[in-house]
């Protein structure tokens, strides 16, 4: 097991000590702007008996709408974009039976109604979506559209708030439209380097660079892992499938609150509620506290792949836990928070 990296007299016994001995991934945590706990666990390549390090890169699944909302954000900042751009006005080809007045605001808080390929709230299984469509053909967001093109939309547009992974594949189509670019292209000009987040990056799982986790599943019947390549996109979209660090998460925090990736007013509305529940804003979950406040997180999930990362102002906390096996990294952050109030 490769060891972690402690910070004296910052009480990290008790954290380690809360965290499932069984844990797979990395686990980080910053208070008032210093890191006080850090730590991998568990294997990148298990047959090998690879063990995860800091610098190893992780898919996180959902938590890349963060990346493309801001990218979103900067288009509207720059003039290209506004929040009531109509996706009939941008997206050129047939989208089916997907209602062109659909707006980019609808998009980004998940209030628009479009027929969600992966609904979340009536499927169970992500790798159920490739029984009748094989996942390597999913390499770009626009292959993504023959699972949700034609099927009739959910409710008319702003009716509610429901999250939707589809709004997010066609924000990523979006941004190829206005600049041009590959939307992960996009992203990697005008967020990632921006950000220093050199490890960052939309990875095809047939061609994976140095340093990236294999993702694990465990088959309860022959009680053996086996890694998720047949079970996820091949590449990530703009609905999520980013690789990263988390030290590369840490500076997109940094840069993100330090209004150096959108303006102060933009990051504003990004962590505002932008819904009747107050639980969102523009690809970030808002939790509300007892005074009002809010902390501010985003998170991912997909077979073998779970990914939380959450920073509450009023404490200055910042906790960040990948896995590659599909661990809970929920519970670990109820944990280290528990852990975290105890010590005061």
């Amino acid at each position: 097991m490769v060891q972690g990296i402690f910070f004296e007299g910052s009480g990290w016994m008790n954290y380690e000590q809360v965290i499932d001995e069984r844990f797979n991934g990395v686990v980080s945590i910053k208070h008032n702007g210093e890191r006080i706990f850090q730590k991998p666990f568990g294997y990148a390549d298990l047959p090998n008996k690879v063990p995860n390090g800091m610098d190893t890169k992780f898919p996180t699944a959902s938590a890349g709408k963060a990346f493309v909302a801001v990218a979103v954000l900067q288009l509207i900042e720059k003039g290209k974009l506004s929040f009531e751009t109509r996706i009939g006005d941008v997206l050129a080809f047939n989208l089916g039976a997907i209602d062109l007045n659909i707006t980019v605001r609808q998009l980004l808080n998940h209030t628009s109604g479009i027929p969600d390929y992966f609904d979340e709230s009536v499927m169970d299984e992500y790798a159920g979506l490739w029984e009748h469509f094989p996942n390597y053909k999913i390499r770009t967001s626009k292959d993504l559209l023959p699972l949700f093109i034609d099927k009739p939309m959910m409710y008319e547009p702003g009716e509610k708030f429901q999250y939707n992974n589809s709004g997010f594949v066609v924000l990523g189509l979006i941004i190829e439209a206005i600049t041009g670019l590959a939307f992960d292209v996009y992203l990697k000009k005008n967020v990632f380097e921006p950000a220093g987040m050199s490890d960052t990056g939309y990875y095809e799982l047939d061609r994976l660079p140095a340093k990236c986790a294999n993702a694990y599943i465990y088959d309860k019947n022959r009680r053996e892992y086996y890694t998720n390549i047949f079970s996820v996109d091949a590449k990530g979209t703009g609905a999520g499938g980013a690789f990263t660090t988390v030290a590369d998460v840490e500076d997109f925090w940094d840069k993100l609150l330090n209004h150096q990736l959108i303006s102060s007013n933009m990051v504003n509305k990004m962590l505002s509620p932008q819904v009747a529940e107050k639980c969102y804003g523009y690809g970030i979950w808002l939790d509300e506290k007892k005074n009002g406040a809010f902390s501010y997180h985003f998170e991912g999930c997909d077979p073998g792949v779970s990914f939380y990362s959450v920073y509450d102002p009023g404490k200055d906390l910042l906790i960040t836990s990948i896995s590659n096996f599909g661990d809970n990294v929920w519970k670990v952050f109820q944990e280290i928070s528990k852990a975290f109030k105890e010590k005061g």
